[in-house]
């Protein structure tokens, strides 16, 4: 190792990633088995299998699941809700959209907070300001109910707050002094913008998860320095790092940790082969993240829900479906091939691991088929093919095929439901996918990236170098970003340049630089009177209401198709600080290893293009040359697969 380096390391499902980042921009990477009851530990192991000194790392970044997992397992703080008397339903009534269109059986998932934890508040706020004032009697009230209950963790979301927090703050106050061991998360804070319902979720799902983030992090940090490393900044949703410390307060800002830092080394792998719009798609043991790149940078948005509950927070758009290379394959009751939602994760893991999986996975029929060629996986996973193919055979004695045909359908249902997926990030934003590099990557992205390029007209696939532990790559260079968002609700031509350049004046002085000289972005979240959504829209300077009404116009023609004869308003605005991304030179490898680009894993050189059908062994993962289609070595390490014309 050079004297100093970044690292980042993804966990993900079956795998946790390192990559490590020189200051020369040269980079290596390790890959080892997750460790599910304690992410922490793959951390470690991974850091360990790089063999460096731990003096040698100057800086380390994490992208963990450990929210997304509390989410769908329903293992987060015990949270009272703290809510305006006559609301207290809120989180039940929802927005009384079924679960399901046909399916009037189907349910939504339980709010995080029960009805017996919720406490009524004797206030009431309007958006003009206080109808029913918040005596001290109503304080002294909720906090002697929050203390009977017994819950180690407080959300306050009254009514309105966004626009007049004077409530939620005296109540917060008065929680913290009365009960200093619980964690008190006032929705002010964590979301002040219009929409009670979301505000209300995203509130309590930090409250739930806080907690549970600060002891990962605090145990994860002490083992880490306790080893000589530095302490671990943290991806968040946003694609951007936090330090450790402040990840530790912004839980819920978490949640799509590891995808966005997917996306995020998918733009920079987009822009070094000169692509500036792309599809990206992530495969992994587990899941499939599907992304989208314009102009070059992850599209961000606010808002979508984690395993059924609403955070509307700032996040790259990451799409996932539950469609990986342990998705397991199984008939269902109409006799009816069925892959995924359930996965053989890291244990047991696909049949071919050897780790006692007897269910076949998507893993096992691209072994069938023989589109993997390799005889053993990183991290010391070893793989059994013949146990591969008897698992496919039993499957498909009872479906009356083949098991080749029967591994090729598994395959086709893989792929149909990550398609789907694409095409929710792109055509449902009106972006034509036929415009755009599809960006595979992950072990599985490059095996499934002809099929899925083919089924949306895609003629271009991009697999960059490190494609197997992309996400780990995108978390290394990632840059510190610290945000902050304030309500608006004003119309456009209601907002004059010197009124918007005070409101981001204000903004900006909440948000600390990350280092001096930083990037400084703003936008604001848009919307014709009336409308029930928003676009986020960049500010420039000395942009007044008539500019931005102009741009909003221009971005909703482009994704609507259409345009409004009517007012504009601004909901609010959201500001981000970025420091300066760590630089990486995707062709250079370091001293042990070899560039992907001109090697079989053997060692042994080949041609620069490949023409299908054909499978091409990568260092960290197999890319698979559809027929009629040709692969092209690329100078900056990777390949272009092209759809022959």
């Amino acid at each position: 190792m050079t004297p100093r380096a970044a690292a980042g390391v993804d966990v993900g499902g079956t795998f946790t990633d390192l990559v490590a980042v020189r200051d020369d921009g040269s980079v290596a990477a390790r890959k080892v088995s997750s460790t599910p009851d304690d992410q922490s530990r793959g951390v470690e192991n991974a850091l360990a299998a790089l063999g460096a000194e731990p003096a040698s790392i100057d800086r380390l970044v994490h992208g963990t699941t450990i929210v997304t997992n509390a989410l769908l397992e329903r293992r987060g703080a015990r949270v009272v809700l703290c809510a305006t008397d006559g609301f207290t339903d809120l989180l039940e009534l929802r927005r009384q959209e079924r679960a399901s269109l046909y399916d009037l059986a189907a349910h939504h998932p339980a709010p995080l907070v029960q009805r017996r934890d919720t406490v009524p508040v004797a206030e009431r706020m309007t958006h003009h300001g206080v109808l029913r004032p918040l005596d001290a009697e109503g304080i002294a009230a909720a906090v002697d109910a929050v203390r009977a209950s017994g819950a180690s963790s407080v959300a306050v979301s009254l009514l309105h707050s966004y626009a007049h927090p004077q409530h939620e703050q005296a109540l917060a106050a008065a929680m913290r002094a009365a009960l200093p061991d619980a964690e008190i998360v006032a929705s002010h804070d964590v979301l002040p913008e219009i929409r009670e319902y979301e505000r209300t979720s995203t509130t309590v799902a930090e409250a739930y998860v806080r907690p549970l983030v600060a002891r990962y992090l605090g145990r994860l940090g002490s083992a880490l320095t306790a080893a000589g490393y530095p302490a671990p900044g943290v991806v968040t949703s946003g694609g951007g790092v936090l330090p450790a410390a402040a990840a530790a307060r912004h839980g819920a800002a978490l949640a799509l940790s590891g995808p966005a830092g997917g996306v995020t080394g998918a733009a920079l792998a987009a822009r070094a082969a000169g692509f500036d719009r792309a599809l990206t798609i992530d495969i992994g043991g587990t899941s499939a993240d599907c992304g989208l790149v314009l102009d070059g940078e992850p599209l961000v948005e606010t808002g979508g829900s984690v395993a059924g509950v609403p955070i509307a927070l700032p996040r790259v758009l990451v799409e996932t479906v539950s469609a990986g290379g342990g998705s397991i394959a199984w008939v269902d009751d109409g006799a009816a091939l069925r892959v995924g939602p359930r996965s053989g994760g890291a244990r047991p893991g696909p049949v071919a691991f050897g780790r006692g999986g007897t269910q076949p996975t998507v893993t096992d029929a691209h072994l069938t088929l023989g589109t993997i060629h390799a005889a053993r996986f990183d991290a010391g996973v070893s793989l059994d093919i013949a146990a591969a193919r008897a698992a496919v055979t039993a499957l498909a004695a009872r479906l009356d095929a083949t098991p080749e045909r029967t591994a090729e359908a598994i395959i086709a249902t893989a792929d149909a439901e990550m398609a789907r997926a694409l095409r929710r990030v792109s055509v449902e934003r009106g972006i034509d996918p036929r415009h755009c590099v599809l960006v595979a990557f992950g072990g599985g992205g490059p095996l499934h990236a002809c099929s899925l390029a083919g089924r949306l007209g895609m003629s271009r696939v991009l697999v960059p170098p490190f494609a197997g532990v992309l996400s780990a790559l995108g978390l290394a260079v990632a840059a510190e970003r610290h945000e902050a968002l304030a309500s608006v609700m004003q119309r456009t031509d209601a907002l004059d340049a010197a009124a918007l350049g005070a409101r981001l004046r204000d903004l900006a002085g909440r948000v600390a630089e990350p280092e001096p000289g930083c990037r400084r972005q703003f936008w604001a979240r848009t919307r014709y009177v009336g409308q029930g959504h928003e676009l986020e829209v960049p500010l420039a300077d000395g942009d007044d209401g008539h500019s931005l009404a102009g741009r909003f116009a221009g971005m909703h023609r482009a994704r609507t198709g259409f345009t409004l004869d009517t007012g504009v308003e601004v909901v609010s605005l959201r500001h981000a600080a970025t420091g300066r991304p760590r630089a990486a030179a995707l062709g250079r490898r370091g001293p042990g290893t070899w560039d992907a680009a001109r090697c079989h894993d053997d060692g042994s050189a080949f041609e620069a293009a490949v023409a299908g059908p054909a499978s091409i062994a990568l260092p960290d993962a197999t890319l698979f040359v559809a027929p009629g289609w040709t692969a092209r070595a690329l100078a900056t390490g990777g390949w272009l697969v092209e759809h022959d014309a």
